[in-house]
C-alpha cells in the first residue's frame, strides 16, 4: 500500500462525496479516482479492498469533523453553566452539519455495517470513542449535567442533524437554533 497521506486524505474525501452522493453501491474504486482526479487505479494503490476503504472513510469523516485550536480554546473560556453548554452544542451541531457529505456518508456506513459484521465493530468502536470522550471532556470541564446528560444531548442532537441534512425544509434556521437550547436545558435538568 502506498504511503503518501495527502493523496490517500484526497481519496477518503473523494470517496466521502461519492459515498455521500452515490450511496454504498456507488462507491468504486474508479468512481473515487473519478472525484479524486487521480489515473483509473489509483486508489486500489492506496486501499486493500473495498472494506479498508469503508473503514478508513469513517477515521477521516472524524478527522474532519474535529474542532480547530480556535474552537478548543473558546471551549475552555467563559463560566460552566447551562448557557456556556448551549454555546458547545450550538457550535458542534453547525460544525458537523457544516460538513454535509461527511454526515450522509457516516449515515450510509451506518446502514452498510447492518451488513458488514467488520465495519459495525469498526463503527462502534470509532462512536462509542467519541461519545466517552464527550463524556470524559464534559465531566472534566465542570460543565453542568451528568454522563447521561452528555448522551442524551448527543443523541437528541445527532437525529435533529440528520433532519436538516436530508430534509432541510422542515425546520427553518431559528427552529433548529430553539431546538438546541430546549435539548441543553431539558437534559440538563433531568440529573
Amino acid at each position: 500500500m502506498r504511503k503518501n497521506d495527502q493523496r490517500r486524505n484526497a481519496l477518503l474525501d473523494a470517496a466521502i462525496e461519492v459515498l455521500a452522493g452515490e450511496g454504498a453501491r456507488g462507491l468504486t474504486f474508479r468512481a473515487v479516482d473519478a472525484e479524486a482526479g487521480t489515473p483509473t487505479g489509483t486508489a486500489t494503490n492506496y486501499f486493500a479492498n473495498r472494506d479498508d476503504l469503508l473503514m478508513q472513510i469513517a477515521d477521516r469523516v472524524y478527522q474532519r469533523w474535529m474542532p480547530d485550536e480556535a474552537t478548543w480554546a473558546a471551549a475552555e473560556t467563559g463560566p460552566r453553566d447551562t448557557a456556556k453548554v448551549t454555546e458547545l452544542m450550538r457550535e458542534t451541531v453547525g460544525r458537523v452539519a457544516g460538513f454535509r457529505s461527511g454526515y450522509l456518508a457516516m449515515l450510509e456506513l451506518r446502514l452498510e455495517a447492518t451488513r458488514r459484521p467488520a465495519l459495525r465493530v469498526v463503527l462502534t468502536g470509532r462512536v462509542r470513542a467519541d461519545m466517552d470522550a464527550n463524556v470524559s471532556y464534559h465531566l472534566k470541564q465542570g460543565l453542568p449535567g451528568d454522563a447521561t446528560s452528555v448522551r442524551l444531548l448527543m443523541l437528541a442532537l445527532n437525529w435533529l442533524i440528520v433532519e436538516t441534512l436530508t430534509l432541510p425544509e422542515l425546520f427553518a434556521p431559528e427552529e433548529v437554533d430553539e431546538l438546541v437550547v430546549k435539548a441543553v436545558e431539558r437534559s440538563l435538568t433531568v440529573t
